[in-house]
């Protein structure tokens, strides 16, 4: 049940809210905005063509923009998630430690069982 409930909310969140909140924006805009200035209801007065010349125009910024963040802001929100994952972060520092020798047996045994415990769970 965890998994399917897992597997709602990505699929939800995702694909299909994006889609839904994507239509919503171009009936919304199209709508509030085309329909009540005559100038821009002349050119773009079809909701048809108003799309598709929205999704021409959105479909380049929405690359740019993503390319852009994860150029420059995504390693931002890796370090801050690294920083707020407890967990983790542990986990990388007694995997370290153990790389360098520092780590006590009682450590190196408690990860092994944090481990497998969830190993055990993912089944």
């Amino acid at each position: 049940m965890k998994r399917r409930w897992f597997d709602f909310r990505n699929g939800h969140s995702l694909y299909l809210i994006f889609a839904l909140t994507g239509a919503n924006f171009i009936l919304i805009f199209h709508r509030l905005l085309i329909e009540r200035v005559p100038m821009l209801d002349k050119i773009f007065g079809n909701l048809v063509i108003f799309t598709v010349i929205f999704i021409i125009a959105y479909i380049p910024i929405a690359i740019l923009i993503g390319a852009w963040h994860r150029k420059y802001q995504l390693r931002v929100d890796v370090e801050q998630n690294m920083r707020q994952n407890m967990i983790l972060t542990k986990l990388f520092r007694t995997m370290l430690d153990i790389q360098t020798g520092k780590a006590s047996e009682e450590e190196i045994e408690k990860l092994r069982e944090y481990l497998k415990s969830i190993e055990e769970n993912m089944g």
